[in-house]
């Protein structure tokens, strides 16, 4: 079982503004829930036993979130009201399971991630993006089904629209294994449409080996003049490391645009 998980939280979350001005995009409410409360619990429900948060100073408040003692204490003594006793105990079971790791400069998800080598026990650990929800279906469950039978990293996938395919990391398959998995021959980081080998994108499920670290500890910079995780993992295939792309069974959710982020809502509140 792998039993870490990490969250790059320290993006600007500029197609979110003008919310995001104000509060981190992982705080806004989705139906009425703070959104990476989401990504917490299919953690939760998929064994994982520690989360790590990458954020920056910009961010501090995600983290006083889940520290707010004072406030939820005062809040109890006056009304003692059953419903906030839950949420504040629920704040706290989260709180045990977190760590937070400092990003203060948006050098890429590459960069992010190294700052959690020190941390990272085992041979293999996940990263979740936050604006990417997965509903009706636990996604990691099913890539660590497949990460157990062949040993291997995991990439969640679904396909997505020829236009659209420089907003995703893009790959190249070898062959399929069943119909939901298949072998990841090359990967490409939001390529042009006259370049993408297929319409199978990237989705914010990984999960990958800790030799990932020494990559990304040499890695130049990339589109954009960032550090992308991509990249790295474009490396460790051509190293001829096992990388299986997922095609999950859940529905998924885009919350890091504007329009996504109102759908998204609209979507939860009718499941």
């Amino acid at each position: 079982m792998i039993k870490q998980a990490i969250i790059p939280l320290a993006g600007l979350g500029t197609r979110l503004l003008p919310l995001s001005s104000i509060f981190p995009k992982e705080l806004l409410p989705i139906n009425g829930r703070v959104g990476i409360e989401y990504i917490i619990d299919e953690c939760i429900d998929s064994g994982v036993k520690e989360i790590i948060f990458i954020i920056s100073k910009r961010k501090q408040m995600i983290k006083k979130y889940f520290y707010n003692d004072i406030y939820y204490k005062k809040i109890i003594r006056k009304k003692k009201d059953p419903k906030i006793i839950n949420e504040y105990q629920k704040i706290l079971k989260y709180r045990k399971m977190i760590k937070f790791v400092y990003q203060n400069k948006p050098l890429g998800t590459g960069d992010a991630i190294l700052r959690t080598q020190n941390l990272i026990k085992d041979k293999f650990f996940l990263i979740l993006f936050a604006d990417d929800l997965i509903m009706k279906r636990n996604c990691i469950k099913d890539m660590m089904k497949v990460h157990n039978k062949y040993k291997s990293s995991v990439i969640a996938s679904m396909n997505v629209k020829k236009k659209m395919v420089n907003r995703w990391g893009i790959f190249s398959i070898s062959k399929y294994l069943d119909k939901n998995n298949f072998l990841i021959s090359d990967i490409i980081e939001k390529p042009k449409t006259y370049q993408a080998p297929s319409n199978k994108a990237v989705i914010g499920r990984y999960i990958l080996p800790k030799s990932i670290f020494k990559i990304l500890k040499h890695q130049t910079k990339g589109k954009g003049g960032e550090i992308h995780i991509t990249d790295a993992i474009k490396k460790l295939i051509n190293e001829k490391s096992l990388f299986i792309g997922h095609r999950f069974k859940g529905k998924y959710l885009d919350c890091g645009t504007m329009n996504g982020y109102i759908k998204s809502s609209i979507s939860i509140s009718k499941l």
